[in-house]
């Protein structure tokens, strides 16, 4: 399987958004949750930096923390 065919598999929402959870790696425990859209997913995939997608400002975007250079 490429890494687009699992687009596929996914159940979008009525306006093409799917929840995105952000887990801490060891623990599992949740620290945020976003949408994300089609596009926003594919250009996490393509670049391995997780962008989102804002719903107000109908816009990409990513989560800065200073503790990592960026969440995959």
């Amino acid at each position: 399987m490429n890494n687009y065919e699992f687009y596929d598999k996914l159940k979008f929402d009525a306006n093409g958004l799917i929840p995105a959870i952000v887990q801490e790696y060891k623990t599992g425990r949740v620290l945020m949750m976003a949408w994300m859209n089609r596009a926003s997913l594919e250009k996490t995939v393509e670049t391995g930096k997780t962008h989102f997608w804002s719903r107000s400002r109908q816009k990409f975007w990513m989560k800065a923390n200073p503790a990592a250079t960026h969440r995959r």
